[in-house]
């Protein structure tokens, strides 16, 4: 792998709207390829100087390649940016990063192959799975995207290489001549709504990971859904391949870092996108066995007494919950924080999973009330830093051997971010193992 040519887009002129993660690599990106760049963000951008950069509002893009808006900044729904209101009246597309990567990697003269990746919930574990399974069988291999480095900081890779790219639907709904030699569909279930209006947009936004896909490719398409089961019809009518996921086929490996039947979906796509890659069974299987899961989702981050502490913090919404909670017989469950539309009801049918639950956060309250309605203990602890030593005492005192922390809910009322609530967590476990004490005789100290 190596840098883009540094004039590859020599005489091109760029917009970029917003400057967070994604815009200031863009913006980087460009730049190192030759491009000309006038980018601005509303809340007071902050970049290094470079002869080639404007920083100023965009106010005429009549002359520009194209705009990149920022994935969290809407172009149509809710209601459209002032800036892609421009671009239209102007003419002038709108795309996401990773358009540009693709029409820059085939710009640049390589043939390496595109794998991408969506679905409502395991995206992130899916992209890192199959990005592993390749990286084991001695495959060039980068992923980024949605997950990790944004698509344009990818670097530049040979024929033989593949870019595994998790894409949201903000990131789809931008694509023009991307073309995926296989992609795969998850899931679908609730979100984003505002942004697409209603679920025939969001499934459509999720849709257009398989434009410009032909017989050659292979799109892998989960069962659990009627959104995922019409789209598979509509591009199986297309004559592109399209294997259904089915996760109780997936043959047997030893991978303690995929627990749960949510994780033998993500094992069956990746299975299958990494054999259309080239992959044999046998090379498949030795990296399913090395593969060490991601932070924050489902992990095993401390054991102590025979309780093990999961760190499932990106688990920002009940639907994600829902699989975690489906993975384990019974749990001392954590939740709280940010709720999503609908709370936690979707949940009911894992209640029964639920020995205790010990509720923080701003919406504690809201789920409260769902559990009591059904007959679900619960303690009201505010802070994780009560919740995780309740529930060990807990899990200690009722035979219980997990203490999950799976919120169902975003986390912004107390913490930077689901990463942030995650190495909390991480932490507080790793003083109640180390410390020699008890949850409780913890708690006290902290609370004293």
């Amino acid at each position: 792998m190596t840098g883009f040519p540094t004039d590859l887009l020599a005489g091109e002129r760029y917009a970029v709207c917003g400057l967070g993660r994604n815009g200031a690599a863009v913006v980087s990106a460009l730049l190192n390829m030759g491009a000309e760049v006038q980018a601005w963000d509303d809340n007071a951008p902050s970049l290094p100087p470079h002869e080639r950069l404007t920083l100023a509002p965009l106010t005429d893009l009549s002359c520009m390649t194209a705009l990149v808006l920022s994935p969290g900044i809407p172009h149509i729904l809710p209601k459209p940016h002032l800036v892609a209101e421009l671009a239209r009246a102007q003419n002038v597309q709108i795309l996401s990063d990773a358009e540009l990567l693709y029409r820059n990697v085939r710009k640049a003269g390589s043939k390496a192959r595109f794998a991408a990746i969506t679905g409502t919930n395991g995206k992130s574990t899916t992209t890192a799975l199959l990005a592993h399974l390749l990286q084991s069988a001695g495959v060039p291999c980068v992923a980024g995207g949605n997950l990790g480095t944004a698509s344009l900081a990818l670097p530049l890779l040979a024929d033989t290489g593949v870019y595994v790219i998790e894409m949201s639907s903000y990131m789809l709904e931008r694509l023009d001549q991307f073309h995926a030699a296989t992609a795969c569909l998850l899931n679908i279930t609730p979100d984003h709504l505002d942004r697409h209006g209603d679920m025939d947009g969001y499934a459509a936004a999720k849709a257009h990971v398989f434009d410009n896909m032909t017989s050659e490719d292979l799109a892998a398409i989960g069962e659990d859904d009627l959104w995922c089961l019409t789209i598979a019809e509509k591009i199986s009518s297309r004559g592109i391949p399209v294997t259904t996921l089915a996760p109780d086929a997936v043959p047997s490996f030893d991978g303690p870092a995929l627990p749960g039947r949510h994780n033998r979906q993500n094992v069956a796509a990746a299975w299958a996108m990494a054999k259309h890659l080239g992959l044999s069974d046998a090379a498949i299987h030795d990296g399913l066995a090395s593969f060490p899961g991601l932070e924050h989702r489902l992990q095993k981050v401390a054991e102590r007494d025979g309780v093990a502490f999961i760190n499932d913090s990106k688990a920002t919404n009940a639907e994600a919950a829902s699989k975690a909670l489906g993975s384990y017989d019974r749990v001392m469950w954590i939740a709280g924080g940010t709720a999503k539309a609908g709370g936690i009801e979707m949940l009911v049918p894992w209640f029964d999973r639920i020995a205790h639950a010990f509720l923080i956060g701003r919406d504690a309250s809201v789920l409260a009330a769902t559990l009591q309605a059904n007959d679900v203990p619960y303690t009201m602890c505010d802070t994780l830093d009560r919740a995780v030593p309740a529930a060990f005492d807990a899990a200690l005192t009722g035979g219980v051997k997990t203490v999950l922390l799976s919120p169902a809910c975003a986390s912004f009322d107390q913490f930077r971010s689901f990463e942030d609530r995650g190495s909390h967590f991480l932490q507080i476990c790793d003083n109640i193992v180390k410390s020699g004490h008890s949850g409780e005789m913890l708690k006290a100290e902290q609370e004293g």
